[in-house]
């Protein structure tokens, strides 16, 4: 049946060696984050290419100091510099968590990621925040990061 259907602790060990891996990079990421401080100017991490060449923000501007935010507890500070990213941040925790599950019980859990529909939710979603966040007046003036 496989490596994941096996009972006891080798086989639950296997079945969490690829969600370790993935929880071990996230922790590098957030390490990074943390010390480059996204949210002081100059620092060591990148600048977004689509602000830096065109001046708007794309709809992933700002999510690097969302999740600056988020490491420090600071959820409003969050929100603002990304609020749709912060939103795919709980939706793939919710996924990462059910795929974690899934290969410990041996079947998989579904997730909005096997929607069929979620790549167009998603296209949508990101487009209309691209436009959103860059409209020239009040209230969405509010949103620019």
């Amino acid at each position: 049946m496989g490596a994941l259907s096996h009972p006891g602790a080798p086989g639950v060990a296997r079945a969490l060696a690829a969600p370790a891996a993935v929880v071990g990079g996230l922790g590098v990421a957030c390490v990074a984050v943390w010390l480059g401080d996204p949210t002081t100017p100059g620092g060591p991490l990148p600048v977004c290419p689509t602000k830096l060449l065109f001046g708007i923000d794309c709809p992933g501007c700002g999510g690097l100091r969302m999740a600056y935010s988020l490491l420090h507890g600071d959820f409003p500070a969050a929100l603002h510099y990304n609020a749709v990213a912060l939103v795919f941040v709980g939706l793939f925790a919710w996924s990462g968590v059910a795929w974690t599950l899934g290969r410990v019980r041996g079947h998989p859990i579904r997730t909005w990621l096997q929607w069929r529909w979620t790549p167009h939710v998603v296209a949508v979603v990101f487009s209309l925040w691209f436009v959103v966040r860059n409209l020239p007046f009040a209230p969405f003036s509010g949103l620019f990061v």
